[in-house]
């Protein structure tokens, strides 16, 4: 497969403050001397014009890119499989790859690598068929990925070990020929999870916190209720299809389900870009209902003190093969999985959080779709998961000089392929940045035309000079104030790519305040970096920062647009 064209921590002490007093001239009120302090939303957006005056940056022509076709070939899209690791390798006469989920595979000796335990431990044992030998290989793959490449980006691997059985029914309805071969290899569950003063209270109101009742205190304003990305995420996909059920229980994919959903989702926090984020998020106290496995919540300490009630259909790790798999690799997915439900495997299973005592009784609330139905369902979901909003978003590319080659190459590839998930009725520009800052599309509604002034305007990206990537932070946050006195419902938002760390203009430390103040959120995308800067940028408005390597920048630029816009 080829790689194709191709989701709050900076101290301000009375030094910065009586700093900012004397660049904007006066002492804006919304200052405080305690570390993390923001502005108010009027005293940022008068310092950001005050700082913005001192930014040298110039407006470039739009270049319209009239031959790339607005069609989307997902093939073309996808990165190499091999961007997902191989974290078991089996050598042997025969060797099954194995494509699993990463809450079984995590390439590390934790509760996470089930899987990667029994492969070695399987491995060890030299069992033969037919005089042959027999090993295993583990690729870590989320389940929606895996369903991706296996359904469009010609992947084969000879098993795939998912959560539960909604994904085997979704690549069943896309024709692919997959067959079951156990349908549990280790017990669990999805459901809801409630910090415990929450869950006392709830249970007290509502009686025992069903997805309908959770979406319906939600609603009324009782506590935020999140969630995570039901393309990727097999938790997510569960309660997602049992929300639409709740919506409408005679038929979930109904006009009725979809309006409830929007109107659900204009109160609703952001969908949360991974189970990783979310956790985080809990902890700090700003999430106190949410969806997670019971192995994840086992495995999380700082969750000891939130309640996890079972929904949605049971998790438990069935196992599959398919048509392209010959007969003696199929026997082989077979050995395993019988070598997988055996005492010593199922000890390590329990040891890594499956096999809940409490959920053996627990048989599941299938939502009532089907592999087509839940297809349509993730359709459903990405057209309302913004609440009838349009999003606003400034898209700033690091064209400096250590972009020069392949890092610049990559990132043109990544942008133009993972634009294909944007959707038409959103607003995007662009900005570029060196040692200045260049604003290369202005922001409009993201229709035919715009996409090809897009493609046009991020192939045209040049390298050279240092690293000014606050002034364009600031020049993004200036465009997106702008554009929003035109379309005032909208949902702003910044995606900086960049390889390193800020060199020229601005520092982090001065521009924190402002970004506090405008609570836009700002989505750092580093690759090849070691940098943590724009994490703590991104941590500042609660989104995300995520590291990403050339080969597999597309993969994640898809991810988060997928969730994001």
């Amino acid at each position: 497969m080829k790689i194709g064209r191709m989701d709050q921590f900076a101290s301000i002490i009375c030094a910065m403050a009586v700093a900012a007093v004397s660049l904007a001239g006066c002492a804006p009120s919304g200052v405080r001397t305690e570390a993390t302090a923001y502005l108010s939303e009027k005293d940022a957006k008068e310092e950001l014009s005050e700082l913005i005056k001192k930014i040298k940056y110039t407006q470039a022509e739009p270049v319209l890119d009239i031959y790339s076709s607005t069609e989307s070939n997902i093939a073309d899209e996808l990165a190499p499989i091999d961007t997902y690791p191989v974290v078991v390798t089996g050598k042997a006469d025969i060797v099954v790859e194995i494509a699993t989920g990463t809450e079984k595979s995590s390439g590390k000796n934790d509760n996470d690598s089930w899987f990667d335990q029994l492969a070695e431990r399987f491995n060890k044992q030299g069992n033969t068929i037919g005089g042959k030998t027999v090993a295993v290989s583990i690729r870590s793959i989320t389940a929606g990925d895996a369903l991706t490449y296996i359904a469009d980006g010609n992947y084969r691997p000879d098993a795939y070990a998912p959560a539960n059985t909604l994904w085997g029914d979704m690549l069943s309805s896309r024709g692919i020929p997959i067959t079951m071969v156990k349908d549990k290899l280790a017990g669990n569950t999805a459901g809801i999870l409630m910090k415990k003063e929450t869950y006392d209270t709830f249970v007290k109101n509502h009686g025992d916190p069903t997805i309908d009742k959770v979406l319906q205190a939600a609603l009324d304003g009782e506590f935020l209720f999140a969630y995570t990305n039901p393309y990727t995420s097999s938790t997510g996909l569960n309660i997602f299809s049992s929300m639409l059920r709740a919506f409408d229980p005679e038929n979930p994919l109904s006009d009725k389900a979809a309006q409830k959903l929007l109107d659900y989702q204009k109160t609703a926090p952001p969908v949360a870009f991974s189970t990783g984020v979310m956790r985080e998020q809990a902890a700090k106290g700003i999430i106190e209902v949410m969806v997670m496995e019971r192995q994840a919540y086992i495995n999380t300490p700082t969750l000891k003190d939130f309640v996890f009630t079972p929904e949605g259909v049971r998790h438990d790790n069935p196992l599959y093969t398919f048509g392209w798999v010959s007969a003696e690799k199929q026997e082989a997915v077979r050995m395993f999985a019988e070598y997988a439900l055996g005492k010593e495997a199922q000890d390590i299973a329990t040891k890594c959080g499956f096999n809940y005592p409490d959920d053996a009784g627990y048989v599941g609330r299938p939502s009532g779709l089907d592999g087509a139905g839940l297809l349509a369902a993730q359709r459903i979901w990405k057209v309302n998961k913004d609440g009838g909003r349009p999003i606003v978003a400034v898209f700033i590319c690091d064209t400096s000089g250590s972009m020069n080659g392949l890092p610049i190459n990559s990132l043109k590839d990544a942008a133009i392929s993972a634009a294909s998930y944007i959707g038409s009725n959103n607003y995007v520009g662009v900005v570029s940045y060196g040692s200045t800052v260049t604003v290369n599309l202005p922001i409009a509604e993201f229709n035919d035309r715009q996409r090809a002034y897009f493609n046009g305007t991020v192939k045209a990206l040049r390298t050279g000079g240092g690293t000014a990537t606050y002034d364009a932070v600031l020049v993004g946050m200036d465009l997106l104030l702008k554009a929003q006195e035109g379309i005032p419902d909208a949902k702003l938002m910044l995606f900086v790519l960049s390889d390193g760390e800020q060199n020229e203009g601005y520092t982090l430390d001065k521009i924190t305040p402002i970004v506090g103040g405008l609570k836009i959120p700002v989505y750092g995308i580093e690759f090849n970096s070691d940098s943590t800067d724009l994490s703590k940028l991104a941590q500042i408005n609660e989104a995300v920062s995520i590291k990403a390597s050339s080969d597999n920048l597309i993969n994640q630029l898809r991810g988060l647009f997928n969730v994001q816009m």
